[in-house]
């Protein structure tokens, strides 16, 4: 049997990836261990290696295409094995046609769920042509377990993806058209492995500014459109990334109870340090000649003053869930870093024990990995907190949103000189502002307070940094 070749899941929250690029072409003799392909993930491009040695046929992962978690994209046949010009049923696929179900086709893969009445097989869905059977439709896991939530007949959908595969656009596409065909879902009884199945049924459609009751109108793409004049845009299809962006994004404002803290720290003391710690930074040889083996920034000494405001004050490193609180014995913290198409936070690990000169050189390594996704899972997922830093910007101030499973987040601005009055006089001092964004569920109002003012005194006295 020739080897399987899958889309491996390479990241918690992955459910599709897409292939960016292929090391072997049709028919190549590969390794095991040599490098096949390249996916690109939400947050990463990872290199994946061949499963076996032989022949690599039948590739149907397509790059640029987004791709089901554990599809079939190739096989890998053996030296001498025999080769069918045809490519081999993948066991996710075919997993249930072992199973005696009701309305089952004789071969392939069957749909657990069906209606009590099937549908004839010269009747498919309006407007999409059947294939051969039931039985013989290739289609991606997920559009499989979307067909089976809607009710739909993968037989009478037309597969858009490799080899006529349906994938999930093609089951969006269906949906997206039933309301406009005057087709509503409805549930019936009596369906085969004890189920029940959503059978499309007709009925008397629903004007286009008659929303359904209880379900107030939807900005769809179309609504939105129409606003604009046809020519005066471009449409841009969202990569997994943004996709992934715009979903945590959503989660986080909708599940997690923020709220606000925000305060200012005089930096004029910890700029005098950094000017004094990077002027005494040894000198190593590199291949572009000799160079300080370190240069720190602000933002190094931000991360190292996180981190020890939360050994400061334990309570606060903590992470809800719904049966206990986490709370974390090292203070692990995740940095927001932009790359094209969104951003990642890599995590420098135990960031309360390192000093600010690992600090900074681990910052930079992650995060010229990160702009060229080169960064491995264990190095962006966790941590305890995050900081998120705008100040190169100009920004004055603003509120971050907080990435779960962290309950806080820091945002930091710009340091500007402003008057601030001391004993009864103004002065001139360098002043950033910062806000911590608070899972409330796990961090109250007074908890969140003493831990921004332990941030605080570590800055103005970032003395305590280096002991």
């Amino acid at each position: 049997m020739p080897t399987e070749v899958i889309l491996p899941k390479v990241d918690m929250d992955m459910a599709t990836g897409q292939i960016s690029r292929w090391f072997a072409e049709e028919g190549a003799t590969v390794k095991k261990g040599d490098v096949l392909f390249e996916i690109e993930t939400d947050k990463a491009a990872m290199e994946i290696d061949a499963p076996a040695s032989g022949v690599l046929r039948d590739v149907t992962g397509k790059e640029g295409v987004d791709i089901a978690v554990g599809s079939a994209v190739a096989w890998i046949y053996a030296d001498g094995e025999a080769y069918k010009d045809k490519a081999p049923i993948s066991p996710l696929e075919g997993e249930m046609s072992t199973k005696s179900t009701e309305g089952v086709a004789s071969e392939g893969t069957a749909l657990a769920l069906s209606p009590v009445e099937p549908t004839p097989p010269d009747r498919p869905l309006a407007g999409h042509p059947p294939l051969e059977g039931e039985g013989k439709t290739r289609a991606t896991p997920l559009a499989r377990r979307l067909a089976r939530e809607a009710g739909l007949n993968l037989s009478g959908i037309s597969g858009t993806g490799p080899h006529g595969r349906v994938v999930k656009a093609d089951i969006d596409a269906v949906l997206s058209s039933l309301p406009e065909r005057g087709v509503s879902v409805k549930r019936t009884e009596g369906v085969a492995s004890g189920g029940t199945a959503f059978a499309p049924s007709p009925v008397e459609a629903t004007p286009p500014d008659r929303p359904s009751a209880g379900h107030p109108p939807l900005k769809g793409e179309g609504d939105v459109l129409k606003l604009f004049e046809e020519g005066s845009y471009e449409l841009v299809p969202h990569d997994n990334m943004r996709k992934t962006i715009a979903r945590r994004l959503v989660e986080a404002k909708t599940t997690i109870p923020h709220f606000y803290l925000t305060l200012d720290c005089e930096l004029d003391a910890l700029l005098a340090l950094r000017t004094q710690l990077n002027a005494a930074a040894p000198v190593k040889k590199t291949d572009k000649g000799e160079a300080p083996a370190y240069k720190l920034s602000v933002n190094d000494m931000v991360i190292k003053a996180m981190a020890m405001a939360l050994k400061a004050v334990p309570d606060a490193n903590a992470s809800w869930t719904e049966s206990a609180m986490v709370k974390h014995r090292h203070a692990d913290v995740g940095v927001a870093v932009s790359i094209p198409g969104g951003l990642i936070t890599p995590i420098i690990r135990h960031a309360d024990e390192k000093t600010l000169s690992v600090i900074s050189n681990e910052m930079k390594d992650l995060a010229s990995r990160a702009r060229s996704r080169k960064l491995k899972p264990e190095e962006y997922q966790g941590g305890t907190t995050a900081v998120s830093n705008l100040g190169m910007f100009g920004i004055k101030d603003f509120a971050a949103v907080i990435n779960p499973p962290h309950a806080t987040i820091l945002a930091v601005g710009a340091g500007e000189e402003r008057a601030v009055v001391k004993n009864g006089e103004i002065r001139i001092a360098t002043v950033m502002s910062v806000t911590l964004s608070t899972d409330h569920r796990a961090v109250d109002g007074a908890l969140g307070a003493e831990l921004l003012v332990a941030f605080k005194k570590l800055i103005e006295n970032p003395m305590g940094m280096l002991v």
